[in-house]
């Protein structure tokens, strides 16, 4: 009998869940379809997503207006394969098992557009390579 495999979850953390993380779920949503769960979340959530960063991902082709800011919580992580933080760090819980990774990249928070853009490419190809590692032959 084959195993039906999993699809992999992976789960975006910033502060105000409001510009790095749904720039990057917007992305990995785009780019994997529904081949992989994608969550994001903050540790201290912003009440919406950030406009200049909702510009920048419009401009090629992504809307993210329909995410919400959400806390972090730890049943989230716990239920994630790939924890991916991003400036919050040692605010998100760690349990055995799960991977984590830290993306270092500016905070969109108070910056203008062209800094956003650049925020956005770097995000941008951070996900394909996350995408080409839990998706391999399925490179989109």
């Amino acid at each position: 009998m084959t195993s039906v495999p999993t699809r992999p979850s992976v789960l975006f953390v910033c502060v105000h869940n409001a510009g790095r993380s749904q720039m990057a779920h917007g992305f990995l949503t785009a780019l994997a379809g529904d081949a992989i769960e994608v969550r994001s979340a903050g540790t201290a959530p912003a009440d919406r997503i950030n406009p200049i960063a909702i510009e920048a991902m419009a401009e090629i082709g992504i809307d993210i207006t329909t995410g919400t800011p959400k806390v972090l919580t730890g049943d989230t992580v716990q239920t994630s394969d790939v924890v991916i933080t991003m400036g919050c760090g040692d605010a998100c819980p760690y349990f055995p098992g799960v991977d984590y990774r830290d993306w270092k990249l500016d905070d969109p928070a108070g910056q203008d557009l062209d800094a956003v853009r650049r925020i956005r490419d770097d995000i941008r190809k951070l996900v394909q390579d996350l995408i080409t590692e839990l998706l391999p032959g399925n490179v989109r």
